[in-house]
């Protein structure tokens, strides 16, 4: 049995995650901390969910440190936007920063698995500055050591936003209908919510149980169609 500390859980994918966390038997508690109350509690009070919810991010450091027993899995599907953030400095500052120092205090605490929802194209040296944080914030928190890491990187995330992105509600729009044309048209660029969040909570589970691929010991990361391979498992 697994104790989970979640932040991200009331986003697109998070919150996904939170229901396949709570859904799964393998799982025997559930911490999140968030900026409001995740839907899943608000609706249907769970027995092993345990909320924190602060909109002073500065507390969250000491709330997931001071969890007992110490989770021994960290799942962040935590992110902003440009426009929430206002503008990409801030962005980079709430979304790099945070995650970044929750990774460090977890790994310090004693979690073995850290889990993060990255994204398609992260990559530090990218000349995209959305891409470029992406992966400055993977290789910050692959260089903390934990035991393992594991890395999902999506392309488009399809499903339902509570906020309203016009343009990328058109391209969900378009990848919703090229997977009822035929999956193949759709499942190399854009993976649906659940399924991501299905692979990340699989994934997780896997690497706490030291079940991961040859030669990803340390870091795993899983992209594209492997992420819908392991929403099945």
């Amino acid at each position: 049995m697994a104790n989970v500390a979640l932040i991200g859980g009331t986003g697109m994918v998070g919150s996904h995650i939170l229901t396949c966390l709570l859904s799964n038997p393998a799982i025997s508690r559930v911490d999140t901390i968030s900026r409001r109350t995740p839907n899943a509690a608000a609706e249907a009070p769970q027995s092993k969910l345990t909320t924190f919810v602060s909109g002073d991010t500065a507390t969250w450091a000491s709330q997931l440190q001071a969890l007992t027993p110490t989770p021994g899995i960290f799942i962040s599907a935590f992110a902003t936007t440009r426009g929430a953030a206002g503008g990409f400095d801030n962005q980079y500052k709430i979304e790099h920063g945070l995650n970044v120092e929750l990774a460090r205090t977890a790994q310090q605490a004693g979690t073995k698995v850290y889990v993060l929802i990255s994204s398609a194209n992260a990559n530090k040296a990218s000349n995209i500055a959305y891409s470029r944080m992406k992966g400055e914030i993977e290789e910050d928190v692959k260089a903390l050591g934990f035991e393992r890491t594991v890395i999902l990187r999506p392309g488009l995330i399809s499903g339902t936003r509570e906020e309203s992105r016009p343009l990328e509600a058109g391209i969900r729009f378009i990848a919703g209908w090229a997977g009822k044309v035929h999956s193949g048209l759709k499942d190399g660029w854009a993976q649906d919510a659940d399924a991501i969040a299905k692979a990340a909570v699989n994934a997780s589970l896997k690497a706490l149980e030291g079940d991961v691929p040859e030669g990803k010991d340390k870091v795993w990361i899983i992209e594209g169609r492997e992420i819908l391979q392991l929403s099945k498992e």
